[in-house]
C-alpha cells in the first residue's frame, strides 16, 4: 500500500525540499527484526514500483536491525545477501547486529544480547539456547552461535556501514548527536541514540532518515523522517521512498 508522506522542512528558518542526484529512486526500509514474511512483501512492492516509474538509478537503503525478536533472522540475512547481488544496497549497522557481532568473542555481553532479542535469533539458526546467564550456558551457546553462523553471514554483518549519504539526506539507524557535524559523528551515537537526537530541532545540514525508535506510522518532523514501524510485533513494515518529485510510504503489512 502507497501513502503520500505530509512534511515540512525546515532550514535556516525558511522551507526547503531536500533533493536527490538526478535519476536516483532511494528505497529506505526500516527494521525488519527477523520478519522475513514482511522483508519479501516489501521488495515485491518496490518491484511493482519500479515498474511503474522507469527509474535509472534504484538504491536500497536497509536501516539496520535486521535480526532478533522476529521468527526468522537466519532467513532474512540469507534474503539480504541475495538481494545485494542483485539490486545496489547499502546496508547500515543497526545496534542489535552490532550487540550480535560483539557477543560472538565477548561472553559477557552474551546475555544482554538475547535478552534483547538475541534468543529468537539462536533459535533461526537451530540453536537450544536459554535466557540463562550462567557463564557454562553462556559460554555453550556462544559456542553454538559461532559454529552455526555461516561465513558469509558473517562478513554481511562485518561490512555493515553506520552511515550514507545521498543528495540532501544522511541515513542512520539510530540518528545522531545534535551540535556534531555529520562527519565526526561517533558510531555510538548512529547506532543508539534516541531522545538526544529525536527531541532535537537543529538544522543538522541534510534530512536524517532513522530506524530503531518504533513508532505507530513513519515519522517527519521538520529535520528527521524515522522509518521504523515496530515490524516484529506490529506486522508492519514500511519504505521510504525517495524521488525528484514527492516523498511517499509503502506499507507491507499482514493481518495479526
Amino acid at each position: 500500500m502507497k501513502v503520500s508522506l505530509e512534511c515540512e522542512f525546515v532550514r535556516a528558518g525558511g522551507r526547503w525540499y531536500p533533493s536527490l542526484p538526478d535519476g536516483v529512486r532511494v528505497y529506505a526500509i526500516g527494521d525488519i527484526h527477523g520478519r522475513l514474511d514482511l522483508l519479501n512483501q516489501c521488495l515485491c512492492q518496490i518491484d511493482e514500483d519500479l515498474a511503474e516509474n522507469r527509474t535509472i538509478r534504484p538504491i536500497y537503503v536497509f536501516l539496520g536491525d535486521y535480526i532478533d525478536r522476529g521468527p526468522s533472522s537466519r532467513g532474512t540475512i540469507d534474503r539480504l545477501i541475495e538481494l545485494g547481488t542483485l539490486r545496489e544496497c547499502v546496508f547500515l549497522k543497526g545496534n542489535h547486529e552490532d550487540l550480535a557481532l560483539r557477543s560472538l568473542t565477548d561472553a559477557s555481553l552474551f546475555p544482554r544480547w538475547v535478552r534483547l532479542g538475541g534468543l529468537e535469533t539462536l533459535v533461526s539458526y537451530g540453536i537450544r539456547a536459554t535466557t540463562s546467564a550462567e557463564r557454562r550456558d553462556v559460554l555453550t551457546a556462544q559456542a553454538a552461535f559461532q559454529n552455526a553462523l555461516p561465513a558469509s553471514h558473517v562478513e554481511f554483518l562485518a561490512s555493515l556501514k553506520t552511515h550514507f549519504c545521498c543528495g540532501s539526506y544522511f541515513f542512520a539507524h539510530a540518528g545522531v548527536k545534535p551540535g556534531v557535524e555529520l562527519s565526526k559523528q561517533n558510531e555510538q551515537d548512529l547506532l543508539w541514540i534516541r531522545d538526544e537526537f529525536l527531541s532535537s530541532t537543529a538544522d543538522f545540514g541534510r534530512i536524517i532518515v532513522h530506524g530503531h525508535t518504533p513508532t505507530p506510522r513513519v515519522e517527519a518532523r521538520t529535520n528527521q523522517i524515522n522509518v521504523d514501524t515496530a515490524a516484529y510485533a506490529s506486522n508492519l513494515l514500511s519504505c521510504l521512498v525517495l524521488n525528484d518529485k514527492d516523498l511517499f510510504i509503502i506499507d507491507s503489512s499482514v493481518s495479526n
